[in-house]
């Protein structure tokens, strides 16, 4: 297949490759990337195509990676499984809990591959949790030279290949460390920003995960409090038309239309805001981890991320908050607020060193503000914000080096394993100083 313009999730990233391959075994990508070298392409693995960034663009081979999924092995006796790289977080999901067993942690998104997750970095929520990367412990990975390696739990190139964007060869199947099945006991409800925002780093010790949701132009948060409970006290799942309605209808339906509405009539999203923050009702439910932990997301956007110490999150997000009502800027997408433990897992872990805050700043892939998403990134990157792999920011490698104590590290190995760069692009030579 040749001449097709391959489209990301987010719509913020497009190229128009030479080839496109779907290998569905480790030799076949090895046997793709060799031609690849032989003909002087390019090459740039992807998934689901939900990095918000350029980092899958090529006008070369893309190797779509979906073809590398499903279950590879269950050692029950150390709750481990091993799937392809290619699995979705939803099929994960599943094929997990078929075992009795579930990731001890999740973002809010399933629709990515666990090859694209770990390789940007995703995260989910909660002071004692770690990102997904350092749920693996293990991962084969097929390099430029058509080497299958196995890279085992104590190997010392395990910090550098599980968040490599993509830069080091494929991932072709990955070794998680899961957990015993658990349920989680969800309570949202809308709160006052002010004390939220000044009590965060409190709330996040006191509770298993828990995170908040600003629609700029308001001073209210929708607050999310997950309690870890165990699985057989869930009880009845929220019925099928509950959900649809949750979900569906409310979550995607109805907000789509208020981000068409806002796109149409910019002077309407701060009653539109205000609105919605007023009306969310309080609920609780409960559901198995993955059920409450990931929502269907069907309206578009575009992401820029920012990962601040987590003592410094009140005053940074007090300074984009008064940025964004003297800009006068018109957003009708929620920033979402979330933080994790200090990660020692990879070299490019967001986390890295330091108990970490996260606030996602969104929006509609209709009507993208690209001065709003960097407002954003000027703010945090001055709290000390590190971007996230997989979503817009323009910094490059020198200010990456100076966030990354191991960046260097990084570079070293991607260089020994990529030396003829095989596998840059455009992107890669910036975040990574390869030009």
């Amino acid at each position: 297949m040749s001449g097709a313009v391959w489209t990301n999730w987010g719509r913020t990233s497009r190229s128009t490759p030479a080839r496109v391959e779907r290998p569905r075994t480790a030799e076949a990508v090895a046997q793709a990337l060799l031609r690849a070298g032989e003909e002087g392409l390019r090459v740039r693995p992807v998934g689901a195509g939900h990095s918000f960034t350029a980092l899958a663009r090529t006008d070369g081979l893309l190797l779509e990676t979906t073809g590398l999924a499903g279950l590879r092995a269950v050692d029950r006796a150390r709750d481990r499984i091993t799937v392809g790289g290619g699995t979705t977080i939803a099929a994960l999901g599943r094929i997990a809990a078929r075992s009795g067993l579930a990731l001890p942690n999740l973002g809010d998104i399933d629709r990515q591959t666990i090859a694209g997750a770990i390789g940007t970095g995703t995260h989910g929520t909660g002071a004692a949790f770690r990102p997904i990367a350092a749920q693996v412990v293990g991962l084969q990975l097929v390099t430029t030279a058509g080497e299958v390696l196995e890279i085992g739990e104590h190997d010392p190139l395990l910090p550098a290949a599980r968040v490599s964007l993509g830069a080091l060869g494929v991932v072709t199947a990955v070794t998680l460390q899961c957990v015993p099945a658990f349920g989680l006991a969800a309570q949202e409800r809308a709160e006052p920003l002010e004390p939220v925002l000044a009590g965060f780093a409190s709330r996040v010790a006191a509770a298993d995960h828990f995170e908040f949701y600003w629609f700029p132009g308001t001073g209210t948060a929708l607050t999310k409090t997950n309690t870890r409970i165990p699985v057989e006290d869930v009880g009845r799942r929220r019925s099928r038309v509950r959900r649809l309605v949750d979900d569906e209808l409310v979550a995607n339906g109805l907000f789509e239309l208020t981000c068409r509405v806002g796109r149409a009539a910019p002077a309407l999203v701060p009653s539109i805001n205000r609105l919605a923050a007023r009306t969310v009702a309080e609920r609780g439910y409960r559901g198995s981890s993955h059920d409450v932990f990931t929502s269907p997301r069907r309206v578009r956007f575009a992401e820029t991320e920012w990962a601040v110490p987590l003592e410094r999150l009140p005053e940074a997000f007090d300074a984009f908050r008064r940025a964004v009502e003297r800009s006068r800027q018109r957003i009708s997408f929620p920033v979402e607020v979330r933080a994790a433990a200090a990660d020692d897992s990879a070299w490019l872990s967001t986390s890295w060193g330091r108990p970490t805050a996260y606030v996602s700043v969104h929006c509609y892939a209709r009507d993208v503000r690209r001065d709003y998403l960097r407002m954003a990134e000027r703010i945090f990157l001055a709290a000390g914000g590190r971007p996230h792999w997989g979503k817009l920011h323009t910094r490059g490698a020198d200010d990456l080096r100076r966030l990354y104590p191991r960046f260097d590290d990084f570079a070293a190995v991607q260089r020994a394993f990529d030396p003829d760069g095989l596998l840059r692009n455009r992107h890669l030579d910036r975040v990574l100083g390869l030009a």
